[in-house]
């Protein structure tokens, strides 16, 4: 039976999803309206539209992959709540992936390692580290520009260094004696490569990724959760 993915971001500015064919590693179907507000209005029928272009039906669905952050409180928030509540109705997985994770996967593959970035904003940078194989060399995580260097300790300083995502800049003036190459700077998923990354995550249920602790307290005794503000925290450009 062929596997088939509902790949969704919500992470950023756009309201995107696509149907890939895990067996054939192609995109179906994919749309990804840049929206910038109001993805809990226009997810579903975003997801409709490519269901009706790639002429499958949601039972037809093996899995559900989501990005889970860091990016937009908001926009993550809503596509978690999209997933999970699809995948419990389907009863099929629903799986996460950090953004940093599918910003790289793209340009891996080509010989550089791969430091993915977004401007976190407040001082701070969203960064993890992907030897060239894909490999994992630093994980995700929020820190000052200027300790960047140290993020780097792993990675033989003979292999070159692409960098991508919104924090690209910033990356590349804290890093001048790595001489990385800017492959892109902005914070659009490619959705081929967020289908691919679902198709071999391992089966757990997405969890909102917050690298910052004291933006967002565990549920209250009464099940709710609060913030300190209506604002997303952790929102990126």
């Amino acid at each position: 039976m062929t596997q088939l993915i509902l790949a969704i971001d919500t992470a950023f500015e756009r309201c995107a999803a696509a149907v890939y064919d895990a067996d054939g590693d192609v995109l179906l179907a994919a749309a990804e309206p840049e929206i910038g507000k109001g993805h809990a209005e226009q997810l579903m029928a975003v997801i409709a539209g490519v269901f009706d272009a790639a002429n499958v039906t949601y039972a037809d669905l093996a899995r559900i992959g989501v990005t889970v952050g860091p990016g937009s409180f908001t926009g993550i928030r809503v596509g978690v709540a999209g997933a999970r509540g699809l995948a419990l109705a389907l009863g099929v997985p629903a799986v996460g992936i950090d953004t940093l994770s599918a910003l790289a996967a793209p340009a891996l593959g080509q010989g550089r390692a791969i430091l993915a970035t977004l401007d976190a904003r407040r001082g701070e940078i969203y960064a993890a580290l992907h030897a060239p194989d894909g490999a994992v060399l630093a994980a995700p995580r929020a820190l000052p520009p200027a300790d960047l260097p140290d993020m780097l300790v792993r990675l033989d300083t003979g292999t070159p260094l692409g960098l991508v995502g919104t924090g690209s800049a910033i990356a590349l003036a804290a890093l001048p004696d790595r001489n990385p190459l800017v492959l892109g700077s902005d914070s659009r998923i490619d959705l081929h490569a967020l289908g691919a990354l679902a198709a071999r995550a391992a089966d757990a249920p997405p969890r909102p990724l917050y690298l910052r602790g004291a933006d967002a307290k565990p549920p209250s005794a009464a099940g709710s959760i609060s913030f300190r503000a209506a604002a997303s925290p952790q929102a990126v450009p």
